[in-house]
């Protein structure tokens, strides 16, 4: 992917991040289908993982995708991830964030960046299940908490991941969050966002009256404000920039002691290539992709309407050969 270069019919950031999403081609083949299966989190919740169907008698890998903010395993890259995985006769599981499953969840929480121990209970069990260290990838929001996740466990790590990817991550959360807040990122991907995840949180204000200041939360036009009134409180953070701080990946990437891919697209909308580390502050576990094209998770490919599967095919032949 280092010398990824998008087509010539789609120009820009945003389209390759907009067409990939809702145009392009996402399989190989046949359409994968998954079957879902529902877990109770030791904190009397629930979320739900779907698991590639059929799932195969004796895998060589099982790849674990973490989706992104709002995401699911309809989301176009877990698709053409779980396409991927088929093809190559893996097993994939497409674990869900609470309250993106299509169902709200029960606990007076709901999911965020920095979500690593939800990331390492979710990991334990489909190791446990596996029988051999998994190969894992995260996307956009996903990849950030992936990452802590490896921060926080340290060598520990190799125990249930055989190597982790983070795809188009926000590891900068202020930096990320300041780009998706103005101008035309406001207007279409904050807005995008705000329109499922303000219902979300006003049903488990319903759920638990009195959670946070319903006010203040109808109110919110940016992530900022969201953030502010319902993602951090329920979360342990003060505040927006305490959250950002706390739950970004950036500071503590030479802590990580498995083989780590970082890929950002330098034209991400929401990811400034600013804000992203060098090689000399990541350590050496860490691998750095960053092809000057790609959108956010779009890296679209070949002839119109193009497909999205040159970057899942990359980034699984990269996670088996350091598995």
């Amino acid at each position: 992917m280092q010398g990824y270069r998008a087509p010539r019919w789609l120009p820009g950031g945003n389209l390759q991040t907009i067409w990939a999403a809702r145009a392009s081609r996402r399989h190989l083949g046949p359409v994968p289908r998954f079957e879902r299966e529902r877990w109770d989190t030791p904190d009397g919740d629930f979320i739900d993982v779907d698991h590639l169907a059929p799932q195969p008698a004796a895998p060589p890998q099982h790849l674990v995708l973490f989706h992104g903010l709002e995401g699911s395993s309809e989301s176009q890259y877990a698709q053409a991830f779980a396409s991927v995985a088929q093809s190559r006769g893996w097993a994939c599981s497409v674990p869900h964030f609470r309250g993106c499953s299509g169902e709200l969840n029960r606990a007076p929480r709901a999911y965020h960046s920095g979500d690593f121990e939800e990331v390492g209970w979710i990991l334990q069990r489909l190791r446990l299940r596996h029988g051999a260290p998994l190969l894992v990838v995260g996307v956009s929001l996903g990849g950030n908490a992936l990452l802590r996740w490896a921060q926080e466990a340290g060598a520990g790590a190799a125990a249930t991941a055989a190597a982790v990817a983070a795809v188009c991550s926000p590891i900068d959360l202020a930096a990320s969050g300041a780009a998706i807040d103005r101008g035309f990122n406001r207007l279409v991907y904050a807005r995008m966002f705000l329109a499922t995840m303000k219902p979300k949180a006003l049903a488990k204000w319903r759920q638990h009256p009195g959670l946070f200041d319903r006010e203040r939360l109808a109110a919110a036009r940016t992530l900022y404000e969201f953030d502010d009134v319902f993602t951090a409180p329920l979360h342990g953070f003060r505040d927006t920039p305490d959250y950002w701080r706390r739950a970004s990946a950036k500071p503590h990437l030479a802590r990580i002691r498995i083989p780590a891919l970082v890929l950002n697209a330098g034209n991400d909308p929401f990811v400034p290539s600013a804000s992203l580390p060098g090689p000399a502050q990541v350590g050496r576990f860490v691998t750095l992709w960053r092809p000057a094209q790609g959108g956010h998770v779009g890296f679209p490919h070949g002839h119109f309407p193009g497909d999205v599967l040159a970057m899942p095919q990359a980034i699984a032949d990269w996670l088996a050969a350091h598995a």
